[in-house]
């Protein structure tokens, strides 16, 4: 049987309590700031892409993504 290995987003000092709602998303906006500069298939933004989806649950990355899409998307990207 294989091990399987599960990480997380490390420690990040600037979200030193135990709400990470910011700091879920702050990594998503990382990602994508990330992805426009260096483009879609840059491997340097792979970490905060694992980062975001360990962090951030998936219906309120489904709704950036579609406000995103929408161009109304409220965050700095």
């Amino acid at each position: 049987m294989a091990d399987i290995e599960l990480k997380t987003a490390p420690a990040d000092f600037r979200f030193p309590t135990t709400n990470q709602s910011r700091h879920c998303f702050t990594r998503y906006i990382e990602f994508h700031r990330c992805v426009a500069a260096k483009g879609e298939e840059s491997r340097e933004c792979e970490k905060f892409a694992k980062y975001y989806r360990s962090l951030c649950p998936g219906e309120w990355v489904d709704r950036w993504n579609e406000q995103r899409e929408n161009g109304v998307f409220p965050g700095p990207l």
